[in-house]
């Protein structure tokens, strides 16, 4: 794969549904999904470990209405070891899922003693207990942060602490990681948005509308991530990066955004446009802080960058603690 490749959500979720790699293949026999510990809120109900370093799960969770699933990558020789990993969490982007990254992430973590879990966040989602829902539960930051990261630490060897742990994401899963590093603080150390936004209340607050309107249509049947006609102004500046300053203090911050998308996609020219003008501002306060980041603008559109994400992986291995 060439380093300067690019993938935008259509391209991300073809290659992701032809990988025999993907979860929610076969779940493997032998009741494999009861070795694991049930716990956290969270039960096992199918489960795939056939691949060297890809393990695929689903569960039972009051916290969604569905069933929702992870992949794990785990480093080489993790089973031949008695190691503990340091973690990293990508979270993918909109009308994408849990699948959409196995390709890349187990290309660019080949070799690299670190743990990589991506879960599902909904396909518009955003990372987020909504105001209200008409389709059931979707809260998917209980799901995350109160489920999915102590079972990864009650299941794999891992350093269940602050310099274990780092989060990264695309477009709105990169939302999500900028959100998630500073309303949990003390779980990550490093923060990585790959074209997602870091501004929503700039414009008129047209990210938070998107949020909404994109819940409501894809997700909740009606319901929205921030409430309407009126937003729920505190939950907005929760969740807003650029209004979270202080809390980037102290871990490693990685941005890229695009300064060129395609003109003939709108959704590309709309998305980037907001995430560049967005990473700017936030770089910005981050700067007038004195708070230290790394960022890069590339002449494209809204999309993940192979060679970024490879460099970003190895910035999150030197940052966390070593296995």
């Amino acid at each position: 794969m060439p380093h300067d490749a690019g993938v935008n959500r259509r391209t991300m979720l073809r290659g992701g549904a032809a990988l025999a790699l993907a979860g929610g293949a076969t779940a493997i026999g032998g009741g494999a999904a009861h070795a694991l510990r049930d716990g956290h809120g969270l039960t096992v109900v199918d489960s795939n470990e056939s691949v060297a370093r890809l393990r695929y799960y689903r569960f039972r969770t009051d916290a969604i209405a569905w069933n929702p699933a992870i992949n794990v990558i785990l480093p080489d020789g993790y089973h031949t070891s008695s190691k503990r990993y340091p973690v990293m969490y990508f979270l993918h982007g909109g009308q994408q899922d849990f699948r959409a990254y196995d390709q890349w992430l187990v290309s660019a973590s080949a070799h690299k003693d670190v743990i990589i879990v991506v879960p599902d966040g909904g396909a518009a989602g955003w990372y987020s207990n909504p105001v209200s829902s008409n389709n059931g539960a979707h809260n998917w930051e209980t799901f995350h942060i109160a489920q999915v990261i102590p079972w990864i630490d009650a299941n794999f060897r891992t350093y269940a602490e602050y310099d274990g742990r780092a989060v990264a994401g695309f477009s709105m899963g990169g939302f999500g990681a900028l959100k998630y590093a500073a309303k949990y603080y003390g779980h990550f150390a490093s923060v990585s948005s790959h074209s997602g936004p870091a501004s929503i209340r700039r414009d008129s607050g047209l990210v938070a509308h998107w949020a909404n309107l994109s819940s409501a249509v894809v997700e909740l049947a009606g319901g929205t991530i921030y409430g309407a006609p009126l937003w729920d102004e505190r939950r907005v500046s929760a969740d807003n990066p650029v209004e979270r300053i202080p809390s980037y203090r102290n871990k490693r911050v990685f941005l890229a955004a695009g300064t060129h998308p395609d003109p003939i996609n709108l959704l590309d020219v709309a998305n980037e446009t907001q995430v560049l003008a967005g990473q700017r501002e936030f770089r910005a306060a981050l700067h007038t802080a004195g708070i230290s980041f790394e960022s890069h603008e590339r002449d494209r559109g809204h999309l993940v960058e192979y060679d970024l994400l490879r460099q970003d992986i190895n910035g999150v291995i030197r940052r966390l603690r070593k296995a």
